[in-house]
């Protein structure tokens, strides 16, 4: 197994047209995961993922696990609950660039994940443990369950790659800062944004947060910075890999799940860092051209062209 994840996917409903929601008549509903889109993003490029979490037995969790396993990842580690629901949240959009989102996810299923449900020689199996600051913020138990799988990880030399992604509103901010940090200090690589290296250091440069993080123990700190790209630093070597450039931006949601695809595909595939990270930039960039979490991600045909056909336009002005 390539890359195995842990976290909850819930159902988004978003009201067919813009305004408040109090007015909306009729409603699409998508999946929505963290680490599930990422784990999609990889299994398209041609890599296998393994997924572990718990989904109620339900109709949004049947929903979701069709998906998903639709998708060639590995669902035989989650779980169906019949006593808790599958989580959902509603994203009403009142205007352009004006997006409010309301979760449903307190006594969601996956919030119900305890140490037990994670099998040890399933992680063992693994390239990469894949973690985000999500799960630990679900609960008490999720939280005590993504510390174990890290145990597991060590154990088995299964490197540990961390995306912060913090949820303020899943907890408070103390808890919250010491929680992130304390994972940041045993995984091996680490994808942060601008906004997640403030909230932890204090900075919005680059360069101190990916200092700081290989302070706590990283060996790879990629830090996103957007539309420009991404700054990468190990030990000796760091240096900056510009963005992609695609016109219209439709749907931003997404854009670092994709960018840790991509990252991962490239160190899976041999990629020296700096290729990785240009593979990551794409991924990012592609996923913002179509609306929805995973949907836009292309599969390693699509991709190539994309940056091929990038890659000339910049030779030729």
């Amino acid at each position: 197994m390539d890359v195995v994840a842990i976290g909850e996917t819930m159902i988004q409903f978003t009201p067919q047209s813009q305004g408040l929601m109090r007015h909306a008549e009729s409603f699409n509903a998508k999946i929505a995961g963290a680490e599930t889109n990422t784990l999609i993003g990889l299994s398209r490029l041609g890599h296998t993922t393994g997924w572990i979490s718990k989904l109620g037995e339900d109709e949004f969790g049947r929903r979701i696990m069709m998906s998903i396993r639709g998708e060639g990842v590995d669902t035989s580690q989650v779980q169906l609950d019949p006593q808790f629901r599958t989580g959902t949240f509603f994203k009403e959009i009142i205007r352009e660039g004006e997006v409010r989102i309301q979760y449903y996810r307190e006594n969601s299923a996956a919030s119900t994940l305890k140490p037990g449900d994670i099998q040890e020689n399933y992680i063992g199996k693994a390239t990469y443990l894949l973690i985000t600051g999500i799960t630990p913020a679900l609960s008490p138990s999720a939280k005590e369950t993504i510390f174990q799988s890290i145990k597991f990880a060590k154990k088995h030399g299964v490197k540990i790659v961390f995306d912060p992604n913090l949820r303020k509103k899943l907890w408070d901010e103390e808890t919250a800062r010491q929680t992130l940090l304390e994972i940041a200090g045993q995984s091996e690589i680490v994808l942060p944004g601008i906004s997640e290296g403030q909230f932890l250091f204090g900075t919005n440069e680059p360069e101190k947060m990916a200092e700081s993080f290989l302070q706590l123990g990283a060996s790879l700190v990629v830090v996103k910075t957007g539309e420009e790209g991404a700054y990468y630093a190990q030990e000796h070597t760091s240096g900056s890999v510009k963005g992609f450039e695609v016109g219209n931006m439709i749907d931003p949601v997404g854009a670092g799940d994709s960018f840790a695809a991509g990252l991962l595909s490239g160190l899976l595939d041999k990629e020296s860092i700096d290729d990785s990270v240009k593979r990551a930039c794409a991924m990012g960039a592609l996923t913002v051209t179509v609306k929805g979490d995973y949907e836009g991600l292309p599969d390693k045909k699509r991709l190539e062209q994309f940056m091929s056909s990038v890659e000339k336009e910049d030779i030729s002005r």
